[in-house]
Parts: structure tokens; sequence; C-alpha cells
């Protein structure tokens, strides 16, 4: 098991994890459905190395986004250094290995490296399993946020509450 930056020749398998994830999220009630994303989105986090895969065996097993700042979802609080988690998306056939937790620690480690004091990421609506799933894995949950600005947000940030998860590096040892 590897983790490394995607590159340009992964877009089509990002792409097809992200409608396999959206497909799953339409078969769940009352889970907010991933959009179709723009695909110069995922080119552009390629490009500057945000955009980011675990390895099995060669395989893609999942993929993921981060960046530095995400100030439209977290408002005041995109002052505080951080790495915020995107769009995790698991290949089918790798489903129920944890990879959250896999991410988590990757996330840490990258995230102290980098020289921030947390690690974020987000999800929509009141997803009760995917908050449990995520508290599991070592996030605060924060609670349920209406966004002010949703301009130039993908579609799902729309008229959605957003629940918050942090990692505070600056309590762990």
């Amino acid at each position: 098991m590897k983790i490394e930056n995607c590159r340009a020749k992964d877009i089509d398998e990002i792409f097809r994890l992200y409608k396999i994830a959206s497909e799953y999220q339409k078969s769940k009630k009352k889970v907010v459905v991933w959009p179709e994303f723009e695909r110069q989105l995922v080119e552009t986090e390629i490009a500057e190395n945000r955009q980011w895969k675990l390895l099995i065996d060669d395989q893609v097993a999942c993929v993921w986004a981060t960046t530095y700042s995400d100030e439209q979802i977290w408002e005041e609080k995109n002052e505080d250094t951080a790495v915020y988690i995107h769009r995790i998306a698991t290949n089918p056939d790798f489903r129920g290995q944890n990879f959250v937790e896999i991410i988590v620690a990757w996330a840490k480690k990258h995230a102290r490296k980098s020289n921030k004091d947390f690690v974020r990421l987000d999800t929509l609506g009141k997803n009760e399993k995917l908050i449990t799933h995520y508290t599991r894995a070592g996030f605060d949950f924060l609670g349920m946020f209406d966004l002010k600005n949703t301009k130039g947000l993908p579609d799902h940030y729309h008229g959605v509450p957003a629940c918050l998860f942090e990692i505070n590096l600056k309590n762990e040892n």
C-alpha cells in the first residue's frame, strides 16, 4: 500500500470513482449526492499536487483532494493553518478497508510536515453514519453550519448545512 500524487493519466479513474460514489449516495436516503465535478477543478488539483491516490497492488483503491485554504466553508476558522481534505472516493473493489483512518494518519504527517495545526474536512447534510465514521477516525465533530457564501462552490453545497470536522494537532503528542 502506498500514497502518492495523482497524475494526469489518473483523471479518468478519478471521475469513474466519483461517479460510483455519486451512485452509491443516490442509493441512500437523505444523503446529499455529489454533482458531476468540473474536469478543470481536478486537472488543477493534479497540476498543483493536491489530488492523491492510495494504491494497493498498483490499483487505485481510493482518491481524495487537499487544499490549504477553504475560506467559503470554514469562514473565520480559515485563518488557522490547516490541511483540508475533500472528495474521498473509494474503489468498490476495496470497500470496507477503512481508508479514512489511513488517510487521517497520512494527513496528520502531511500537515505536520507542512507546518499546519489542523486536519479538517466537511460533509453536507445530516448524514449520521458519516458523522460517526469521521469521529471514530479521530475527528472532532464541530457541528452543522449554514454557509454564508456558496458562490463558486460545487452545486451540492447550496442550500444544505455543512458538517465540519477537525483534528487539532496542537492537542496531540
